[in-house]
């Protein structure tokens, strides 16, 4: 073809484009027929394959990806949710350690006050005790120094046994005075 092209222009022959001979049309309309059967039947089917699997491994990975987003949002949500129950939890535990330190703050001053009062009920019997045998001794040294005076004055020794009467008598009426 290229040839009989060649030749004609070199007889000077022109060559319309536009008016191409019928062998040359018709040849290249069997080419085209051939090739385009040849690329419907074989390079087509191979070409729609590679998209469809391409399409495929696009929309399992987009799948995927949702998936996947869908399992962070639920993790996040979990997360949240522990996150708001440890919360919780922490606050009901101060919660509870604060009524029980206050618990026990109330059952410690309880104790001490309990202690104080019986320490104070006994130092009080103490004192009443030590008051009372202070008075009695105070009483039998002015029960001694009064027999004593009383004996120079008589210009004579009680006896002890006088003396001891003497004391009684005279604690008696200290207590009947209230001393």
């Amino acid at each position: 073809m290229l040839l009989s092209l060649v030749l004609a222009a070199a007889d000077g022959d022109a060559v319309n484009p536009m008016n191409p001979e019928k062998w040359v049309a018709g040849t290249a309309l069997v080419v085209a027929s051939v090739a385009f059967t040849l690329l419907m039947w074989k390079v087509w089917p191979v070409i729609t394959k590679g998209l469809d699997e391409r399409n495929d491994k696009i929309l399992g990975e987009i799948k995927a990806a949702e998936d996947a987003r869908a399992q962070a949002k639920q993790a996040l949500a979990d997360y949240e949710k522990s996150l708001a129950d440890a919360r919780e939890e922490a606050t009901r535990t101060i919660a509870e350690a604060r009524a029980e330190a206050q618990r026990l703050a109330d059952e410690m001053k309880a104790s001490n006050e309990r202690d104080l009062a019986e320490r104070m009920a006994r130092a009080k019997a103490d004192i009443e005790a030590a008051k009372k045998a202070a008075v009695a001794d105070i009483h039998n040294h002015a029960s001694e120094l009064a027999s004593t005076v009383a004996g120079r004055i008589l210009q004579r020794e009680i006896s002890p046994g006088d003396q001891a009467r003497l004391v009684e008598e005279s604690i008696r009426e200290l207590d009947a005075a209230g001393v």
